[in-house]
C-alpha cells in the first residue's frame, strides 16, 4: 500500500462516532424498505411504526449535518496551511457526483449526487458572518416554498393542489421484477427523476441544506473539539429539542387537521404535513446527537469509540451496503422482497453492521483511510502519495 493509505491523520473520535450511527440508521431503514420496495405496500405495524418515527429521516439529517461538518473541517485545515480550498472542494464535489450516479444506477435512493450537488453552493457560506449563517439557515428549514404553496392551495390555485409528481412511480415494480438491465436502465432517468421531485415537492432539499450551514456553524464553534466547554448550552438545548420532538409527535395530526382536506388530495395539508415531519425529524435527530455527546464523555465513552472506525469509512460502507444487498431484495436477484420477514432482515442488519464494525476496526489497525475514502482522497489531491 502507498503512503498515503498508511500514514496517521489526526482523527476527532467524536465526529467519527457520530458518522457511525448516521450510517447505521441509514441502513437500518434501507433494510426495512427492503432498498424502497417496501413501499410497495407498506405495512401499518409495530416495526413501521418503529422505524418511522425513530429513524426515518433522522438518519439522513444526521448525515446532512456531518456533511456539513466535514466541509468546515476541510475547508479549515486548508487554511491552516495558507491554500485556498474552495476549486478543489468543487473537484471533490464532482468526483462525488461521479460515484453517486455509479451507485445510483444499483440503488436508486443513492444520496451522494444531492450532498455534492449541495455542497458546492456551500463554499461562498464559509467565510460569511455567523449571523448570516444562522439567519440563511432558519429561513431554509422554515420552508419558504411550500408555506408559499400552502396559501396557494388555500386559495384554490390548481397548480398547488397537483398530485406531486414523485407519488406516482412506475420504477418499483422494476425493481420487484426487473431484470439487472432493466432496473439499470430505470436507474439511469426514470427513477432519478422521480427522486428529484420527492427532495423539491417535500421540502427535502432545502432541510439538507439548512443542515449542512448546522454543521458549519458547529465546526467553526468547536463544539465537537471541546464538548465540555458547552454543558450548560448542550443541556439547555437537549431540553428544548426533546420537548419541540414530542410536542411535534403528539400535536403534528391535531395541528395539520386545523386545515381544509380538500380539494383532493388536499395538498394544503399534506404540505403542512411535510413540514412538520421534516420540523420533527431535525429535532429528534438533534436531541439524539446531544444524547451521543453525553453518553461519549461519561461511562459510556468507551464502548462508542469502538463505532467511531465505522464513521472513518462511511463512503465505502454505504456504497458496499448497496452492492451486496440490493441484489438480495431485487428481481434480478434473490428477489427476497417476497420471502423474507421484515424482523428477520432487520435482524441480519443488526449482523451485518456488527461485521462492518469488525472489518472497520481491523482495516485501520493497517491503513488510514477506507478504500473509497482513499481514492477519492487521491482523486482531490491528484495525487497516490
Amino acid at each position: 500500500m502507498t503512503a498515503a493509505m498508511t500514514a496517521a491523520p489526526a482523527r476527532n473520535t467524536l465526529i467519527d462516532t457520530l458518522r457511525a450511527f448516521a450510517l447505521i440508521g441509514v441502513f437500518v431503514v434501507h433494510m426495512f424498505e427492503q432498498f424502497e420496495i417496501y413501499w410497495t405496500a407498506p405495512q401499518d405495524n409495530l416495526t413501521h411504526t418503529l422505524v418511522t418515527t425513530l429513524l426515518m429521516g433522522k438518519a439522513f439529517a444526521l448525515l446532512a449535518l456531518c456533511f456539513g461538518l466535514s466541509f468546515f473541517l476541510l475547508m479549515d485545515r486548508a487554511d491552516r496551511r495558507g491554500e485556498d480550498f474552495s476549486g478543489r472542494f468543487v473537484w471533490r464535489m464532482v468526483l462525488l457526483a461521479l460515484i453517486g450516479v455509479a451507485h445510483g444506477l444499483i440503488y436508486r435512493g443513492d444520496i451522494l449526487v444531492v450532498l455534492a450537488l449541495l455542497g458546492i453552493p456551500l463554499i461562498p457560506f464559509y467565510r460569511a458572518r455567523r449571523g448570516v449563517l444562522i439567519a440563511t439557515a432558519a429561513l431554509l428549514l422554515v420552508q419558504p416554498w411550500l408555506l408559499i404553496q400552502i396559501g396557494f392551495a388555500l386559495a384554490g390555485a390548481g397548480w398547488a393542489n397537483q398530485p406531486p409528481h414523485h407519488w406516482t412511480d412506475p420504477s418499483l415494480a422494476v425493481f420487484q421484477s426487473g431484470t439487472l438491465v432493466e432496473v439499470l436502465k430505470t436507474n439511469l432517468w426514470q427513477a432519478q427523476a422521480t427522486k428529484a421531485w420527492f427532495f423539491i415537492e417535500t421540502g427535502r432539499l432545502n432541510l439538507v441544506m439548512g443542515l449542512f450551514l448546522i454543521g458549519l456553524l458547529l465546526g467553526r464553534s468547536g463544539f465537537f473539539d471541546a464538548p465540555e466547554r458547552f454543558v450548560t448550552r448542550r443541556r439547555i438545548a437537549l431540553a428544548v429539542l426533546a420537548a419541540i420532538a414530542l410536542s411535534l409527535h403528539l400535536f403534528r395530526d391535531s395541528l395539520t387537521g386545523l386545515l381544509p382536506a380538500g380539494p383532493a388530495p388536499g395538498m394544503a395539508r399534506i404540505l403542512a404535513g411535510n413540514i412538520l415531519g421534516g420540523w420533527f425529524d431535525l429535532a429528534l435527530m438533534g436531541t439524539f446527537v446531544l444524547l451521543v455527546v453525553e453518553a461519549a464523555l461519561g461511562p459510556a465513552g468507551p464502548l462508542l469509540r469502538r463505532l467511531a472506525p465505522m464513521g472513518r469509512m462511511t463512503l465505502t460502507f454505504y456504497v458496499a451496503q448497496s452492492l451486496i444487498w440490493v441484489p438480495v431484495f431485487y428481481g434480478f436477484g434473490l428477489g427476497a422482497w417476497k420471502t423474507l420477514p421484515q424482523g428477520t432482515a432487520l435482524g441480519l442488519a443488526v449482523g451485518f453492521l456488527v461485521l462492518q464494525a469488525v472489518v472497520a476496526t481491523l482495516w485501520f489497525r493497517r491503513f488510514a483511510y477506507g478504500p473509497l475514502e482513499w481514492l477519492w482522497r487521491a482523486g482531490t489531491y491528484r495525487t497516490w502519495a
